[in-house]
């Protein structure tokens, strides 16, 4: 039932990048480095458009500092909805 709800809302392309994200956030809140590394991307860009907005619009994940969101030692995690998701 979430699966068909977010795969409405996102292209092919972006719900396999937004499982791959869910599934390295698995074990545990990450930061954008860590994710990247986990992820083996090298282009901050293409993570930050492809895998980490579209999974924050959908709230499958959360930061740590959400009032403060460029903050350096932001970090991210699965939220209840991204835990159903997987």
């Amino acid at each position: 039932m979430i699966l068909d709800a977010i795969q409405d809302v996102l292209t092919e392309q972006e719900s396999e990048q937004v499982k791959r994200l869910l599934n390295a956030l698995a074990k545990g809140s990450h930061s954008t480095k860590e994710l990247m590394a986990r992820l083996q991307l090298s282009h901050r860009p293409t993570f930050l458009y492809n895998y980490l907005q579209p999974a924050l619009k959908q709230g499958l994940i959360e930061m740590t500092r959400p009032d403060t969101p460029r903050a350096r030692n932001q970090k991210y995690y699965l939220s209840a909805k991204g835990r159903a998701f997987i």
